[in-house]
């Protein structure tokens, strides 16, 4: 993964504002895989999507991640660290496509199935029955005993199947967390969405260094592409120095 330079940054988290939450985590995908067709990246799989975006914050922020919770029991706040590092090793981390496709064989039936990108997924919560959508979306070939079929022939155990194979396939497009309260002691499941993690880390640094330059704009008379040419370092040592004239 190159790592983004701060203008380039800048200008996606400047982009990112107009856009849904969708759009900005579309928008952060193509800062983790520049090498990635960005026509590509809306069709890979989920898990690889949460893997790349978990190394991207890695490689910005660090491995720590600071996480507060509300226990559903008791509603005590909760706050705990992550490793982010680890997450996207878990995950599988960057890299090129595997094997997208998942097999199921089951009472007759032989099917083959692609695991779902975030186009799928805003795609068929658009629809009546989201789940039928998807299904009929991601279904590759369905075949029982030699006789084509479509989605909506799939009995429901086979249905289940295929929903069993594609989470076994795919762990990291579901990030649940299972934190136990420490007052009373009771657990609380909760999604980790890392697209909303991230871009709200990205918007406070983005304004935090919009400030500092301003700051070595009005002091030095330098413009914005010369300030943020400079290593984070140099213009925190030149912050420093206009806070002590």
């Amino acid at each position: 993964m190159a790592i983004t330079g701060a203008a380039e940054l800048l200008a996606t988290w400047e982009a990112g504002l107009a856009e849904a939450s969708t759009g900005r985590a579309l928008l952060l995908h193509r800062t983790a895989r520049p090498d990635v067709d960005a026509a590509t990246l809306p069709v890979l799989p989920v898990g690889e999507r949460e893997a790349d975006l978990f190394a991207l914050r890695r490689a910005l922020f660090g491995e720590r991640m600071q996480v507060r919770l509300a226990c559903s029991a008791c509603g005590a706040d909760m706050e705990f660290d992550l490793d982010a590092g680890e997450f996207a090793r878990s995950l599988g981390g960057p890299g090129g496509p595997g094997d997208s496709v998942v097999r199921v064989r089951q009472d007759g039936w032989d099917v083959e199935f692609r695991l779902p990108g975030v186009a799928d997924l805003t795609a068929a919560a658009r629809a009546a029955d989201p789940r039928a959508a998807l299904l009929a979306r991601c279904l590759v070939s369905a075949v029982r005993d030699g006789t084509a079929a479509v989605a909506g022939d799939l009995p429901v155990p086979v249905q289940r199947r295929i929903a069993e194979a594609v989470e076994a396939a795919d762990p990291g497009a579901d990030v649940t967390l299972n934190i136990a309260c420490p007052e009373c002691g009771e657990a609380t499941r909760a999604e980790l969405d890392i697209a909303s993690y991230l871009w709200t880390e990205l918007d406070a640094w983005a304004r935090d260094l919009l400030l500092d330059v301003h700051l070595l704009a009005t002091s030095y008379g330098w413009s914005e592409p010369e300030i943020l040419a400079l290593s984070p370092l140099r213009r925190r040592y030149y912050l420093e120095l206009c806070a002590d004239v």
